[in-house]
């Protein structure tokens, strides 16, 4: 693929990032001008007794907390996003605190839009910049290391009575502020880490060889890679080292915005079709998908899948052409997700996540009118989609 003549890249988010970065929250906040902020969370979050670190960093400054809602659900939805809309808005709230991870991010960016926009419809609001109204300042303090939700302009909630999931595009939607810090994801289970963390190298790796890269955002994709091929696997094996922690929030928020700007590619077009189909959590379908998606892809991106083998191979690459170091690229992904299953249980097959061999046929249906396809190197059609997915079952 010829180098972009073109493009854009955007990413107004301020990033605190390091051991003890929470502390910053009180001043982050003033900076914005606000003084009792929502704080929106869930339970697991809470049981892990993140929230209480917030509490306190918050009472070390004498800040207010003008409310906290904790009953974030896994997938949230437009109702819940009204919920805390309202509960903003009776507390006299001024600032959203999202404390969690994407499920949460994403219900405080929305619940921000039926705030800012004074409506109580997110449908008409789906789509790319249709916000006109300027938001409500944001912070998130992501608890995993995934999504990169915390640095996009991207927000998808389900839409309970036309049962559809509503996705949000606008530049309005990115946070004001990212605040990384280990302690906020050391309690994070090790199949959650690896899932997540698997997302995370997805976003990375497809931001890489999708038809919408550009230059700053190979940057932020190659730095990504990186960091999540040294820390990943310790982070699995030994959660609590801080080191490795902080080099996957790191690898993470580089991963978001390298996808939020080069876009995503046919991993995350079946990945999409998978949840929403046989409800296999998101990670976890891009980890089994990853390969497959880039195995595909060797004959149009054999030179951008090429340019990441060195970082994932720890293989002697000298002499090979692209295809071939392509090929060992897709080879270093596998023989980490063997690992991570042998770790803690991640599955590599579509059968070990729960999806029936009867479901192929509509997740390939969904998958191929999903937008992520647009920026896939190949054309995929419904019988190639199915074809990629038997191979992944």
């Amino acid at each position: 693929m010829p180098a972009k003549s073109f493009f854009e890249f955007f990413c107004p988010v301020k990033i605190v990032s390091g051991r003890k970065a929470l502390s910053n929250l009180p001043y982050e906040l003033t900076q914005l001008g606000a003084k009792k902020p929502l704080i929106v969370t869930d339970k697991g979050v809470v049981g892990a007794n993140l929230l209480s670190k917030v509490v306190s960093a918050m009472n070390d400054a004498n800040m207010a907390i003008g409310a906290v809602f904790e009953d974030t659900p896994v997938d949230s939805s437009d109702k819940v996003c009204n919920q805390v809309a309202a509960l903003y808005k009776s507390a006299g709230c001024d600032a959203f605190v999202a404390l969690g991870g994407g499920s949460t991010i994403d219900t405080a960016k929305c619940a921000n839009l039926v705030v800012s926009e004074k409506t109580d419809d997110l449908l008409k609001f789906q789509g790319v910049d249709r916000i006109k109204a300027a938001l409500k300042p944001l912070i998130v303090i992501p608890t995993t290391a995934g999504t990169g939700s915390e640095v996009t302009n991207v927000a998808v909630v389900y839409n309970v009575d036309a049962k559809v999931k509503m996705a949000f595009m606008s530049g309005k939607l990115c946070p004001n502020v990212a605040i990384l810090d280990p302690q906020m994801t050391l309690t994070l289970p090790p199949k959650m880490t690896a899932a997540t963390g698997m997302d995370a190298l997805t976003h990375a790796i497809e931001a890489v060889f999708g038809l919408q890269r550009n230059p700053v955002s190979d940057a932020f994709a190659f730095a990504a890679i990186k960091l999540i091929k040294k820390n990943l696997i310790e982070a699995v094996k030994n959660g609590a080292n801080e080191e490795a922690r902080m080099g996957m929030a790191d690898g993470a928020l580089l991963a978001g915005i390298a996808f939020s700007n080069s876009m995503v590619a046919m991993v995350h077009a079946l990945a999409h079709a998978a949840g929403g189909t046989a409800h296999v959590p998101h990670g976890v379908a891009n980890s089994i998908l990853l390969p497959y998606g880039m195995e595909y892809n060797i004959e149009k991106a054999a030179d951008q899948l090429a340019s990441v083998a060195p970082l994932l191979s720890s293989d002697d690459l000298t002499g090979l052409d692209a295809k071939a170091r392509a090929k060992k690229a897709v080879e270093a992904v596998r023989t980490m997700t063997a690992t991570l299953n042998q770790l803690c249980g991640l599955p590599i097959k579509l059968s070990q996540a729960g999806v029936k061999e009867s479901q192929l046929e509509l997740i390939a249906k969904v998958a191929i009118n999903d937008g992520a396809l647009t920026y896939n190197p190949e054309e995929v059609t419904k019988k190639e989609a199915l074809e990629v997915l038997k191979k992944a079952f």
